[in-house]
């Protein structure tokens, strides 16, 4: 299953490469809100200046919804453009910007946390500091599945983050998985300045996992009584591979002599 997670994920950010270079390159630009305009602004005001960072943040949220929506067309074999972005950008806005402020008030906390507690230096202060470390960390992993969740579900804020923690503890290794194959992502992007893969690539990966994963979820409402641990992945992804298909070195790079 895990192999076939990352072989859908490559082609289908293959098959979608320009766009997906176009959605990044949206991603850079809205990224020079929060990167370059606090020191323009700093020298007029100091707290317009923090203000502006948040605001910048909280736009990368909106448009990585938006932007998660279009995954989740690629991921369901669809082919969209860049026409229907607005649309995608008006159903997630709300979803957005709501995870974008809890998630930056959670940042804050930790950045304004981990110094204060640091600095007791006592047996109290490194036990908050290790409980804030790894509720971050589960937030982060939980995360993962917020957006592709919102973009399959017509969920409210507080449904949603739950589905996130159900999924992530019920899944654990498969998420630990996921954020892995994101952190590399992100990673191998730097070398071509976040165009390839980038962070669409990254929101297509996540919605490849978790449409995966709820095949899991399909098959035991169907067989209340099966072994939870012993899900006949090879089954339900046949339609899946029949639909990704056998492809060729000639015909990724080539597909019309095919």
């Amino acid at each position: 299953m895990l192999g076939f997670t990352i072989k859908k994920a490559f082609f289908d950010f293959w098959d979608n490469l320009f766009l997906i270079i176009i959605l990044n390159f949206g991603f850079l630009l809205l990224a020079g809100v929060p990167v370059f305009f606090p020191y323009w602004v700093y020298s007029l005001h100091p707290v317009l200046s923090l203000a502006v960072f948040f605001a910048g943040i909280l736009l990368l949220f909106v448009y990585a919804g938006a932007v998660s929506h279009i995954a989740r067309d690629i991921s369901d074999y669809r082919h969209p453009g860049l026409s229907e972005f607005l649309s995608c950008l008006k159903k997630s806005r709300p979803a957005g910007l709501s995870f974008g402020i809890i998630t930056t008030v959670l940042i804050a906390f930790l950045m304004i946390a981990f110094p204060v507690y640091g600095a007791m230096n006592n047996f109290f202060g490194l036990a908050a500091m290790i409980f804030i470390f790894w509720a971050g960390v589960l937030w982060i992993l939980a995360g993962q599945y917020f957006f592709p969740l919102r973009s399959r579900f017509d969920d409210g804020l507080v449904k949603a983050v739950k589905k996130c923690f159900l999924l992530l503890f019920d899944n654990t290794a498969f998420t630990v998985f996921l954020g892995i194959g994101s952190v590399t992502l992100i990673t191998l992007s730097a070398f071509t300045a976040f165009l390839i893969p980038g962070p669409a690539a990254v929101l297509i990966w996540l919605q490849t996992g978790l449409k995966l994963r709820l095949l899991k979820y399909d098959y035991l409402d169907a067989h209340p009584g099966a072994d939870r641990r012993n899900i006949p992945w090879d089954t339900l992804l046949v339609e899946e591979q029949e639909m990704v298909g056998k492809r060729t070195l000639k015909g990724m790079i080539f597909p019309w002599k095919e």
